[in-house]
């Protein structure tokens, strides 16, 4: 086991550096305009951001001790499915959510 003090020394050091990134982020360029470039590149942080979140939890699923299983599969596969056909963030996590509360009721 890891010893408390070396937990809360790990915390620390790394809200500091979290604190550190953001703050020189935010404190040299405050309140300049940012370059086309980075603005464009910054468009694209939720789309990388998001599955990176979310495909551990279908991959390997801790309600089910690990294993993959058809209904986060299926889900998984809906809410692709509907996002990419109503280009809509919301109505394809709703989709999601409804098919895999569906197959989680009918399967048991």
């Amino acid at each position: 086991m890891i010893g408390t003090a070396t937990i809360w020394t790990v915390i620390v050091v790394l809200g500091a550096g979290t604190f550190l990134i953001r703050v020189s982020f935010l404190g040299l360029i405050g309140k300049r305009p940012l370059p086309a470039w980075v603005l464009r590149h910054l468009r694209y942080t939720a789309v990388a951001v998001l599955p990176g979140l979310v495909a551990p939890l279908v991959l390997w699923p801790a309600a089910t001790g690990g294993a993959p299983d058809l209904a986060r599969g299926m889900a998984a596969l809906a809410t692709v499915g509907i996002g990419l056909w109503s280009r809509n963030v919301l109505a394809a996590m709703v989709a999601g959510a409804v098919v895999l509360y569906s197959v989680l009721a009918l399967a048991g």
